[in-house]
């Protein structure tokens, strides 16, 4: 069985044709949504890791 790069890039080519593309505005909400949500997890590891250092030094009796 040949490999022939040609044909390779012609199948390529006609897959790329058939994807569904996104729009500009749903990459936008989709890109801002991404942003949300870093920002979320960020606040909610931030708090996490405050609490674990309360309890932590609490049980350890470290100041």
């Amino acid at each position: 069985m040949a490999f022939s790069p040609f044909k390779f890039l012609q199948e390529v080519r006609s897959e790329a044709g058939r994807v569904t593309w996104p729009t500009r505005r749903e990459v936008t909400i989709t890109t801002i949504m991404v942003f949300v949500m870093v920002a979320l997890a960020s606040i909610f590891f931030f708090v996490a890791d405050i609490i674990i250092r309360y309890f932590v030094t609490f049980i350890l009796g470290i100041r």
